[in-house]
């Protein structure tokens, strides 16, 4: 049976790639030429900037970490990083053609910069996925023993020397 992530590590890797995507987004876009600041576009759909960032945090942290483990993991293809940046390009195609739309950034971010917005979002997307995928690889190392034997998560760690008991 193939392993499956854990929700908390993979929960733990959406909190590491979430601003890890949003330092790309508030850097490379910038480099590029254009505004990509997802965040302000929330904000002024849902009411502000701070309801913006916590969307966006939510939806990074929790939500995708939680869509991916629980509904797509099993049916994307290759090892764990491939199914993550498989899972990134999953939510970059969805962003492009549903939610810049929907926040007035025009189909394939049409209206914010088209081609080098679109390719801003795909690196972000591509790190984001990329990062989730590898804290389920390093879970799953970490699961294995040098045979390859799948070791309970609670046996992990440094092995404890005991004390001999001594004859009396």
């Amino acid at each position: 049976m193939k392993p499956k992530p854990n929700l908390s590590v993979v929960l733990v890797g959406g909190l590491l790639a979430t601003p890890a995507m949003t330092v790309m987004m508030y850097t490379l876009a910038p480099v590029l030429g254009i505004n990509t600041d997802i965040v302000a576009m929330l904000g002024e759909v849902l009411g502000g900037w701070k309801t913006g960032m916590l969307v966006h945090i939510l939806n990074g942290a929790v939500i995708f970490p939680a869509v991916f483990v629980f509904l797509l993991y099993r049916f994307l293809p290759g090892p764990p990083i491939a199914k993550g940046i498989g899972f990134g390009l999953v939510l970059w195609l969805t962003s492009q053609a549903v939610v810049m739309p929907i926040m007035g950034a025009g189909f394939f971010s049409g209206n914010i910069g088209g081609l080098k917005a679109v390719i801003a979002s795909l690196l972000g997307h591509i790190v984001y996925g990329g990062l989730l995928g590898l804290v389920c690889l390093v879970q799953f190392l970490a699961q294995e023993d040098s045979l390859g034997r799948t070791m309970p998560v609670s046996t992990l760690g440094p092995k404890v020397a005991r004390p001999e008991s001594k004859p009396q």
